[in-house]
C-alpha cells in the first residue's frame, strides 16, 4: 500500500518538479520589481488610478491598513494577466461604465462621498463584484502574489505565515 507522500511525489514528474524550481524564483522576483517600480502588467496608469481608488472604498484605511497599504491594485493587475484573465473583458467593459457613471470624470478624482455614491450606483455590476472580489484576494493572499504589502491583511486577521506546524511523526505513513 502506498503513501500519500509516494503518491504526491509520483504524481510530479522530474521535467514538471524542475520547471517549477527554475521558474518560481523568476515569477516571484518580476512580481515583487513590478511591485516596487509601480509598473503594471495590465493596467494603464490611468485604469490603475481608478481601480486603486475602487479598491481604496471598499476596504478603506481606517485604525487599520486598508487596501492602498496594502497595495492590492499590484494583485489585480498581475491577477488579469494570469489566473483571472477572462476577467479583462468585465474590466474593460466595467471602465467605460465607471466613466458613464462618474459623467466622464475620473472616478479618482472624486471626492469620497461622491465615490461612494458612484460605487453604489454599480454595486450590483460585474464590473463591481469582480473589483471587490479582487480587492478581498488582494488584501489575504500570499505577498508573493502582489497585494497583502507587507503582510498587512494577515496582521489583520492574525495569521500566522511562519509555517512552524509539525504533523507528528509517521502520521502521514500509519497503515
Amino acid at each position: 500500500m502506498s503513501s500519500r507522500r509516494d503518491f504526491l511525489l509520483k504524481s510530479f514528474s522530474a521535467s514538471a518538479a524542475a520547471w517549477l524550481a527554475a521558474n518560481w524564483p523568476a515569477e516571484v522576483a518580476a512580481a515583487e520589481m513590478a511591485q516596487k517600480m509601480g509598473g503594471f502588467t495590465y493596467f494603464t496608469p490611468g485604469q490603475a488610478r481608478e481601480i486603486d481608488a475602487m479598491a481604496a472604498q471598499i476596504y478603506p484605511t481606517t485604525d487599520t491598513p486598508g487596501a492602498r497599504e496594502a497595495q492590492v491594485i499590484y494583485f489585480i493587475d498581475l491577477a488579469l494577466v494570469t489566473f483571472a484573465a477572462d476577467k479583462q473583458a468585465v474590466y474593460a467593459k466595467g471602465f467605460g461604465e465607471l466613466a458613464q457613471a462618474c459623467d466622464g470624470k475620473s472616478f479618482a478624482s472624486l471626492p469620497s462621498d461622491e465615490q461612494i455614491k458612484v460605487l453604489t450606483s454599480i454595486e450590483k455590476t460585474a464590473f463591481f463584484k469582480t473589483v471587490r472580489d479582487h480587492t478581498v484576494m488582494g488584501m489575504f493572499s500570499s505577498p508573493q502574489h502582489g497585494g497583502n504589502f507587507h503582510k498587512v491583511g494577515w496582521q489583520q486577521i492574525g495569521f500566522d505565515d511562519s509555517l512552524n506546524f509539525r504533523a507528528p511523526f509517521g502520521a502521514y505513513d500509519k497503515a
